[in-house]
């Protein structure tokens, strides 16, 4: 029977996402007739309205077209309606009614130029004055990650500020075709590629791929210095060619300046030496050193790959603490996931791992929970020895630390492992 719901109850004005009510229990009154499978709406409005919901029904039966007005309760869990024959309503989606789950729900987001943006993660309707509106596309992370039931765990280990709601707004959908029937093409938005500089980079890498040169340029230069930094290093390495080659060297060095250094020579490895030395010369003197080393190899001391961008906590910090300021703690590190404890020298004490602290008690110290037995290496360890290990443990990082056992830096996995110039 319904738990939460019943005819009687008037709809309550609020925000809703499709994900959540997709796949609700359908009730009549009190009798369970199926689940809800889509929504059908009308888009004559500025903003479309729902017009049916539609209703899938175990054994075979026919689904249900039930109107807007014969709904009476909704909630993630369950939806209520009110009808007095259940027969006079079965049927099927008219070809020309456009779904909001079968037609729009991961589609491909596309901008007027027909550039791919991202995809349709999820929608937003907002219940009014006894109407329902959809109001936005999602095309965010956010969506895409509460879809894979993951928004828990990453708000929990990242911080809830890490997945930000990006939604858009309806209105700058383009209208769906009028004989929609079963729609297999893409939603297209009127809107330019402004909006490319929130996606992700490994995702706006994939789109810069996919265009011309001109546009693929015309973009990269919007984009802010982390942001690009984060997509240059993405993309392939013809396209990292084109796209230093067409900037200017004092941007392209402010890009390159910053990545990690492993990151930097990776990508300086494949320029012509002329450009390759215009870069050196104006990227930091300390990064621009590591990089010669790694690009000339005649040094391969590990402490040349290491970064300083890590996180380093005293020993006497409560872990609740740490997880509410983690976000914080976080920013602009190259390594998350361990936490390095060190006292008042620097010295390396412990390491914690992320996972530890999120299940340990918010009152225990860094100091209860961290692991003593530390693997870890010195700065005249030379390359291959930190792929060894990386191989035997499957760190995601190695902290380098002298004979006072002070931590100098951290190697990263990435940086030794998937260099595409193999110094290893």
């Amino acid at each position: 029977m319904a738990g939460t719901l019943d005819k009687k109850q008037e709809l309550i004005e609020g925000e809703y996402f499709l994900s959540d009510i997709i796949g609700a229990k359908v009730f009549n009154h009190d009798e369970k007739i199926g689940k809800l499978s889509d929504i059908a709406i009308s888009e004559h409005e500025k903003l479309p309205t729902a017009t049916h919901f539609i209703v899938h029904r175990p054994f075979g039966r026919k689904p249900l077209m039930i109107p807007w007005e014969r709904v009476r309760g909704i909630n993630p869990r369950e939806i209520v309606i009110d009808i007095e024959s259940i027969e006079q309503y079965e049927g099927e989606p008219a070809e020309s009614q456009a779904l909001l789950h079968d037609h729009v729900l991961d589609k491909k987001v596309l901008d007027l130029d027909d550039n791919e943006i991202d995809m349709v993660y999820d929608i937003k309707l907002v219940l009014s004055d006894k109407m329902l509106y959809v109001t936005d596309v999602d095309f965010s992370r956010y969506g895409l990650l509460k879809r894979l039931g993951l928004k828990s765990l990453v708000e929990m280990l990242l911080g809830p500020d890490f997945l930000k709601k990006e939604t858009l707004s309806w209105s700058y959908v383009q209208p769906l075709p009028e004989n929609i029937g079963r729609f297999r093409g893409n939603v297209k938005l009127n809107v330019l590629r402004e909006k490319l500089p929130e996606i992700h980079p490994v995702d706006l890498a994939d789109i810069l791929e996919e265009l011309s040169r001109e546009q693929r340029l015309a973009i990269f230069s919007e984009l802010e210095t982390e942001h690009a930094s984060d997509t240059l290093e993405e993309v392939e390495p013809r396209i990292q060619r084109e796209l230093i080659s067409s900037i200017k060297k004092e941007r392209a060095a402010e890009l390159i300046n910053d990545m990690t250094p492993a990151q930097a020579a990776d990508i300086i490895a494949i320029l012509p030496s002329a450009e390759a030395d215009q870069i050196l010369k104006l990227i930091d003197k300390e990064n621009s050193q590591k990089v010669r080393y790694m690009l000339d190899k005649h040094e391969e001391k590990i402490i040349h790959f290491s970064t300083s961008h890590f996180i380093k906590l005293p020993p006497d910090i409560q872990t609740g603490q740490v997880i509410r300021q983690y976000s914080e703690i976080a920013k602009d590190k190259d390594e998350i996931m361990y936490l390095y404890i060190t006292n008042e020298k620097g010295a390396l004490l412990g390491v914690v791992d992320m996972k530890e602290a999120l299940q340990a008690k918010v009152d225990e110290k860094l100091e209860d929970i961290m692991t003593t037995s530390i693997i870890s290496l010195h700065p005249e360890n030379a390359l291959i020895e930190a792929a060894e290990l990386f191989s035997r443990y499957s760190f995601h990082a190695i902290p380098v630390i002298d004979d006072q056992d002070v931590i100098l830096g951290v190697i990263l996995y990435r940086d030794v492992m998937n260099l595409k110039h193999r110094f290893v």
